[in-house]
């Protein structure tokens, strides 16, 4: 697996996508800044990365498998 300074330098995307800003994310999943840092405090959302002193954010892979894992069709009311 190339990093993405290696694949950038190639051309081509690195294997973990793009970096996510939190605006993506919320754009991406549909839920409010609170509600993921809400969800980064409890575990149950990938944790953001550093990727210079001013600028954080997530891989675009991570936010993928996360809404991978998520149960489809709602709540079971079984």
């Amino acid at each position: 697996m190339k990093t993405a300074a290696e694949a950038k330098q190639a051309g081509y995307a690195a294997s973990v996508g793009r970096f996510m800003s939190v605006n993506d994310v919320i754009a991406s999943i549909g839920v409010s800044r609170a509600t993921i840092y809400r969800m980064i405090a409890k575990q149950e959302f990938p944790t953001q990365h550093r990727l210079t002193a001013g600028r954080i954010g997530w891989w675009e892979k991570d936010v993928e498998t996360w809404l991978q894992s998520r149960p489809v069709g709602g709540i079971d009311s079984s």
